[in-house]
C-alpha cells in the first residue's frame, strides 16, 4: 500500500523536525511518507517537485508576512501549525491559524492527537478532489475551451475541422460565451499557427480612424501622417485576423472589407497601388447577420463571402454539465486574490451555479466567481456571496435577497451613526471582527 504524502516545514530555528526532534514525532508519521525541509524556500522547492496533500508547519512566528504570503499561495493544501503556547496569545498568530490552518497544535505535541489530526486533513484533502476532474482528460491540451460536455466537446471536433481548411470562419455565439478563445483554437491548429493572430474589436474602432486602423495609411495622406503605417489587417499577413462583432462593422468598411476578400489585396489611406496580403478571415458575432442583412444593417455580398465555415459556440446554459469545473478552474485561477479563509464552494453555492441561467455566459461565471472569492467571510463560498439565491429562478426567492440586503445595510449604518463613524466600536457592538465590517461595508455598497 503507498504511504500518503506529508511535508514537513520547520521554520522555527531550532530544529524541531530534524535529528532526535523528528524521533519525537514517529508514531504520529506511521503510514505517512515524509518529506521534511528547513525553511520556506526549500519549501517551495518541494512543492515544485512533488503533490502534497497534507503539510504541517512548526514555527516559533518570527516573520509574519512571509509566512502568510507563502500559506495563502498554497492554498489547496491542508495545513497543520505547531505552535509554542505563547505564540496563540498575539493576534497575528490566531489569524493566521483561523485563515490557513485546518488544525493546530501547541508544543509539546500530543503524538496520538496529531495522528488523528493528519488522517482528518488527509480525508478532508481528498474530499477536495473535484469529482469533474477526469473530464479534462477530454480536452484538447493545447485548446483553450475547458469543458468535457457534449456541447463543447463537439465544438472542439468542428474547431479542429475547419482548422485545416484556408476558406473564411464565420462564429456566432452569445456576449461572453467563448468567440474569441474558439478563433484563437482555429489558429492554434492551422497552418498559420506559426503566424500572428490578430483580434480586432469591431465596435471599439474610432469612427474618424477607421479605414487607417484597418488598411494602414502612407506617409502624408492626412495632417499627422509622418509615416507609413501598416494596418491592423497588414499586421496579420501569414497568420489570422479575427473580426470581433463583425456586425458592428460601418457600412463602408464593409464595402473595403469585401473586396479584400475578393482581391487578398488592401489600398492604404493615401496609396497609388494595392498591397498582397496573405492571411486567414475569422468573423464573429452575437447578433443574427441575417437578420441584419434583411434590415439593411450588413452586406448581403458580405455576409455570404464571410459564412463559408460556420460554428455556433454553445451558451453556458446548455453546458451546465461543465459549470463547477469551470467555476473551480476560475477558482484557481483567481486564487491569489481570495479572501486568505476562503478554500471552495458550499454545496447550497453548487445549486445555485447549477440552477442559474447564465444570461452573460462565461464572463459572467468569471466575474461573479471573482467577487465571491474576495467578499466571501467564511471558508466556504455561499449563494449571496455569488450575488445568486439557491432558487435562483424564483422570483420571490430574488425580491427576498433584496429585503435582505436592504435590512443588513440599515442596520449597518445605523451603527455606524451610533458609534460616530468608529470601524473598532461599530464592529464591537455588532460582535463582528474589524475585517469582517469592512467587508460588509464593501458589499452594501456603504460610503464611510
Amino acid at each position: 500500500m503507498l504511504k500518503r504524502l506529508l511535508l514537513c516545514i520547520d521554520v522555527s530555528g531550532n530544529g524541531l523536525l530534524h535529528g532526535a526532534g523528528m524521533r519525537q514525532f514517529g508514531t504520529a508519521w506511521d503510514g505517512w511518507q515524509v518529506c521534511t525541509v528547513s525553511g520556506l524556500a526549500a519549501a517551495a522547492r518541494a512543492l515544485r517537485a512533488h503533490s502534497f496533500p497534507v503539510g504541517v508547519l512548526i514555527s516559533s512566528f518570527d516573520g509574519l508576512g512571509e509566512l502568510d504570503s507563502f500559506l495563502h499561495q498554497h492554498w489547496d493544501m491542508q495545513w497543520v501549525g505547531i505552535f509554542p503556547p505563547r505564540a496563540l496569545q498575539m493576534a497575528a498568530c490566531r489569524r493566521l491559524v483561523r485563515d490557513h490552518c485546518h488544525d493546530y497544535h501547541t508544543l509539546p505535541v500530543d503524538m496520538l492527537r496529531l495522528r488523528h489530526t493528519l488522517g482528518h486533513a488527509y480525508g478532508y484533502a481528498t474530499l477536495r478532489e473535484l469529482p469533474h476532474a477526469p473530464l479534462c482528460a477530454l480536452e484538447q491540451p493545447d485548446m483553450a475551451l475547458k469543458g468535457g460536455g457534449v456541447a463543447i466537446g463537439r465544438l472542439r471536433s468542428q474547431i479542429l475541422k475547419v482548422a485545416g481548411a484556408s476558406a473564411p470562419v464565420l462564429i456566432w455565439g452569445e456576449s461572453g460565451s467563448g468567440k474569441e478563445l474558439t478563433a484563437q483554437a482555429i489558429h492554434v491548429h492551422s497552418a498559420r499557427a506559426a503566424g500572428p493572430f490578430v483580434p480586432i474589436n469591431c465596435g471599439a474602432i474610432p469612427a474618424g480612424l477607421a479605414q487607417s486602423e484597418l488598411f494602414g495609411h502612407e506617409r502624408g495622406a492626412f495632417t499627422g501622417a509622418t509615416r507609413d503605417k501598416r494596418g491592423l489587417i497588414e499586421s496579420a499577413a501569414g497568420g489570422t485576423v479575427f473580426f470581433d462583432e463583425i456586425g458592428d462593422l460601418p457600412l463602408p468598411l464593409q464595402t473595403n472589407l469585401l473586396r479584400f476578400l475578393q482581391e487578398k489585396t488592401i489600398y492604404r489611406v493615401g496609396a497609388t497601388h494595392s498591397t498582397a496580403v496573405d492571411l486567414r478571415v475569422i468573423a464573429a458575432s452575437h447578433v443574427n447577420l441575417l437578420e441584419a442583412v434583411q434590415q439593411g444593417r450588413f452586406r448581403e455580398d458580405l455576409y455570404y463571402r464571410l459564412n463559408v465555415l460556420a460554428l455556433d459556440v454553445p451558451p453556458l446554459r446548455e453546458r451546465k454539465e461543465d459549470l463547477m469545473l469551470l467555476a473551480n478552474h476560475f477558482f484557481s485561477t483567481y486564487a491569489s486574490e481570495r479572501a486568505p479563509m476562503v478554500k471552495g464552494f458550499s454545496n447550497a453555492a453548487v445549486e445555485a451555479i447549477c440552477n442559474h441561467a447564465w444570461p452573460g455566459n462565461v464572463r459572467e461565471l468569471i466575474n461573479r466567481v471573482r467577487r465571491a472569492m474576495v467578499m466571501a467571510e467564511g471558508r466556504a463560498i455561499m449563494p449571496q456571496d455569488l450575488g445568486l439565491s439557491v432558487a435562483d429562478e424564483s422570483g420571490a426567492d430574488v425580491a427576498l435577497d433584496g429585503i435582505r440586503w436592504r435590512a443588513d445595510r440599515e442596520a449597518v449604518q445605523a451603527c455606524l451613526a451610533s458609534a460616530g463613524g468608529n470601524i473598532s466600536k461599530a464592529a464591537r457592538d455588532l460582535g463582528v471582527s474589524r475585517m469582517t465590517l469592512y467587508r460588509m461595508i464593501k458589499r452594501l455598497n456603504i460610503e464611510c
